[in-house]
């Protein structure tokens, strides 16, 4: 497998797969990383590089993520990882390049779209549907029922109430708990016992 993303995110997906996964390259746009975990960073990848083992784009931002996807996809097969710890269902479903990390839990009806990002110890209940490019953070609920667009970021430890619908591209704010369908492009935080919807 080659990675692609050497700082935070790439040393967390290291950690998850190489004990079991042989790392052929570790690629990053920024030149003054030149190790990460004891594997050699690559670089840029070059121009006509055709990656002859699977891919996983370990960036965190949802954006970011999303262009490298689009650069790279004429050149590479994405793969998928699951920690052992993970608790998924047989009845849920994920596509290509997602992550579920330490502690995660996806259940029964749950799809995830592509490059999704459920983080440690989130919990995705029965019958969600999450878009491509989400980032669900460390230990944020989602309860049943739940619909995320593409590319929305949840925060940590954030809690969404069930059957809410929440747009595309939006950001919800750590800790924050969710009880209405929010718009495309919303950010939502909650500020003591009230929760704002903050303009696109």
């Amino acid at each position: 497998m080659y990675i692609y993303g050497a700082s935070d995110q790439g040393r967390v997906v290291i950690d998850i797969i190489d004990s079991y996964e042989k790392i052929h390259g570790v690629f990053d746009d920024d030149p003054e990383i030149e190790e990460v975990l004891g594997y050699p960073v690559l670089g840029k990848v070059p121009a006509n590089f055709v990656f002859d083992h699977q891919l996983f784009i370990a960036i965190g931002d949802n954006a970011i993520r999303k262009r490298l996807v689009l650069c790279y996809q004429e050149r590479a097969r994405f793969a998928t990882i699951i920690h052992e710890s993970a608790i998924f269902s047989k009845r849920a479903n994920l596509d290509e390049g997602c992550v579920v990390m330490e502690g995660a839990i996806v259940k029964v009806n749950s799809n995830l779209g592509k490059h999704v990002i459920v983080n440690t110890g989130a919990s995705i209940d029965h019958d969600c549907n999450v878009g491509d490019f989400v980032h669900i953070a460390p230990q944020s609920t989602l309860c049943g029922g739940i619909s995320i667009g593409e590319g929305t970021l949840v925060g940590a430890n954030a809690i969404i109430l069930p059957r809410v619908k929440v747009g595309a591209w939006c950001r919800i704010g750590a800790g924050s708990i969710v009880n209405a369908d929010i718009a495309d492009g919303e950010t939502w935080i909650d500020r003591g016992l009230k929760s704002v919807r903050v303009s696109k």
